[in-house]
């Protein structure tokens, strides 16, 4: 009898998608604090642009190094060569979507808004992924289950604008620049079926993440980027932001070929709960009711969505 894998173990499965969840979590306030140990200001595009390239540059590598030790292939599966080109386009606009296009928005977005807000606002990406799946694929069924989250996980992003123009009001910049990021991220959800086809899904997360990462840093530096203040301590939290990806990707991706989708994405509702909470705590943000109201209704619309998931 074959011996279960230890991403398997209902148990070990559940650990490592926490992690997972909760590392990215993670990533909105260390990407500040980045941001303000390299004296990287908010008018400072190119800069922000290269900050992000070297994180995902590096990540891809490193994944693309275990991917290699691992024994994966890297070659186009046997369907895929048929149509080289075609594959080849495909798998260049999964790279701008999950990381280039992604990214940049992500970044511009988080140096214009609290940390807390971005992280609850970025959940966007969940729901519009229910939504165009139903759209987009015959497999994938709108229910009344889909629809109940979608709409309770939508309030919750609504809510973030409740207070007036004292307490957060919507702006392009910001606000803007995070829900470009979560159409970006859907649409890039809705191609890793197609990837998974033309390559395997593993090495496709290390190239999107190389390549891409090389995409904002040659802009970056175009637009006259640098990294105005390297610190010690500012190499740590780049450091921090390298491992976060690396390790993310890395167990989400194995979880996901070793087990029912539902079953670990619903993690990911932790993700912007606790971007929200270490943003308050890291970065000083004042912590709004509003916050713990979004977070908790985008919490329930993703679970609800996901429980009916086999």
């Amino acid at each position: 009898m074959p011996r279960t894998s230890i991403f398997q173990r209902p148990l070990w499965a559940a650990m490592m998608a926490f992690t997972a969840a909760f590392l990215w979590g993670w990533a909105y306030p260390l990407i500040k604090l980045g941001f303000g140990e390299f004296g990287i200001t908010a008018d400072m595009t190119g800069s922000k642009m290269l900050f992000a390239g070297i994180r995902f540059f590096i990540s891809g590598i490193i994944i693309l190094i275990v991917a290699r030790l691992s024994g994966r292939s890297f070659c186009l599966k046997e369907a895929a060569k048929d149509r080289l080109v075609e594959s080849s386009l495909f798998l260049l606009a999964f790279t701008l979507l999950n990381t280039t296009l992604h990214y940049a928005c992500f970044y511009i977005g988080l140096s214009h808004s609290q940390g807390s807000r971005a992280a609850i606002l970025n959940s966007l990406s969940v729901f519009l992924v229910v939504i165009l799946a139903c759209m987009f694929f015959k497999s994938d069924k709108l229910t009344l289950r889909k629809v109940a989250g979608s709409v309770i996980g939508f309030a919750g992003i609504l809510s973030l604008n409740l207070g007036g123009e004292g307490s957060g009001a919507f702006t392009l910049m910001g606000d803007g620049m995070i829900i470009l990021n979560a159409l970006c991220g859907a649409f890039a959800g809705l191609m890793t079926r197609g990837v998974g086809k033309r390559v395997d899904v593993f090495v496709g997360t290390g190239y999107s993440l190389g390549i891409g990462g090389a995409l904002l840093v040659i802009p970056g530096l175009l637009m006259g980027g640098t990294l105005p203040h390297v610190t010690f301590v500012g190499l740590l939290y780049l450091l921090m932001l390298i491992g976060i990806s690396t390790i993310g990707f890395t167990l989400y991706n194995k979880l996901l070929t070793c087990n029912p989708v539902g079953k670990i994405a619903i993690w990911n509702s932790l993700i912007p709960v606790v971007g929200a909470v270490t943003s308050c705590l890291c970065l000083h943000e004042t912590f709004e009711w509003k916050y713990a109201l979004a977070a908790t209704l985008t919490t329930a619309g993703i679970y609800i969505i996901n429980k009916g998931k086999k």
